[in-house]
């Protein structure tokens, strides 16, 4: 049986349907991140009189994306 890469696609349904689950898979990751990110804020915040930049908001995003991502990549890669 031949695996299909995204490249391979011909069929433009096919192809949007991968797309779709590509889409859906960073939404996810975007929402779950910015969830984490704010609890993350909240705990940062709760401690002294400290503040959570806006860089470190969007550094900690970030993180939490790279994170997702890998163990999405892993799932999904067929290593689970």
């Amino acid at each position: 049986m031949k695996t299909l890469t995204l490249l391979e696609v011909n069929n433009f349904g096919l192809g949007g349907f991968l797309l779709i689950i590509i889409l859906i898979i960073l939404l996810v990751a975007l929402v779950v991140s910015v969830i984490i990110t704010l609890i993350v804020k909240l705990i940062y915040e709760s401690g002294n009189n400290k503040t959570f930049s806006k860089k470190q908001f969007i550094q900690t995003m970030l993180i939490c994306m790279l994170i997702f991502g890998l163990i999405s990549g892993y799932i999904c890669g067929g290593g689970f």
